[in-house]
């Protein structure tokens, strides 16, 4: 019995101790890399200086052109993730300030995204690494579920979120393998003409964000000019008044949904193509920066 416990005792030491191991040398390998998302790039940066950072989901990742703006003497990037909430935009904007970034201006997709306060469960991934060196990141999720499993359990985060960062998106953090999230200035340019583009977003009903809330305290703290706005949907959508009641709901939102509506400006119906991005941002700076 006694040598039978010594076993089972070793086994569980054996694994505890691979778990530890692993954690160490996984977080070892997402701290030396900036080029694999934007969140791994801005953890890993310090004390960068923009006069224009982009945020937002999808539809800032593919609407915001960046490089226009640099373009015109307007340092800038486009932190827009596709599938991301506000929540995690907040949490990239706190990341930001803990890394000591010195941001001017923001301008921030509010329209389709405000319909909730989830989150993603594919974005926070990616925060995961650096849960304990990070206090804003460690702060944010305290009051999760699942945090005390993700926090204290060696390598459990990684198991959990191993889509997003196991295996496979470690090796390409050690081999420095570059994402197309780092290109042209973060901007993710969608290159098709939809065909018969149209949507419905009837059950959608805007509501008061948190995320949101926490973004325009964390600017007015800051001394961060706010731009927050509407983006373009196609000419055949269904409830077109969803951004009216964003509008009477946060007045402060700039109405941008049909600044670009001819069909051959989108990929989809909630996505512009590249020439429409392109039509859309010159607008924009236009507007905002008289450029």
């Amino acid at each position: 019995m006694r040598r039978f416990l010594i076993y089972i005792v070793s086994i569980i030491a054996v694994i505890l101790i691979s778990a530890i191991v692993l954690d160490v040398l996984y977080t070892l390998v997402y701290l030396q890399t900036d080029c694999r998302n934007k969140i791994v790039n801005i953890y890993n940066t310090k004390s960068k200086k923009f006069d224009v950072v982009f945020l937002g989901s999808s539809r800032a990742n593919n609407h915001f052109v960046a490089k226009l703006f640099n373009d015109k003497g307007l340092k800038s990037f486009n932190y827009g993730m596709s599938g991301s909430r506000l929540e995690e935009s907040a949490l990239m904007l706190k990341l930001m300030l803990e890394r000591n970034y010195k941001i001017k201006n923001i301008i921030v997709e509010v329209d389709l995204n405000i319909n909730s306060n989830g989150y993603s469960e594919g974005t926070r991934a990616r925060f995961m690494p650096f849960i304990h060196q990070s206090e804003t990141i460690r702060n944010h999720y305290k009051d999760i579920p699942e945090f005390n499993k993700l926090y204290y359990i060696p390598f459990y985060r990684y198991i959990n979120y191993d889509a997003k960062i196991g295996f496979r998106e470690m090796f390409f953090s050690l081999t420095q393998k570059k994402s197309s999230d780092m290109f042209d200035y973060g901007f993710y340019a969608l290159s098709n003409q939809g065909q018969k583009l149209a949507m419905n977003i009837e059950e959608r009903l805007p509501k008061k964000n948190k995320a949101y809330e926490e973004i325009k305290e964390i600017c007015k703290k800051n001394n961060i000019n706010l731009i927050a706005l509407t983006t373009p949907v196609c000419q055949n959508t269904t409830n077109m008044e969803y951004f009216k009641q964003v509008a009477e709901l946060y007045p402060e939102v700039h109405n941008y949904e049909k600044a670009v509506t001819e069909d051959e400006y989108f990929s989809s119906c909630g996505h512009m193509n590249v020439k429409g991005a392109k039509k859309l941002t010159a607008i924009i700076l236009k507007d905002f920066f008289n450029r």
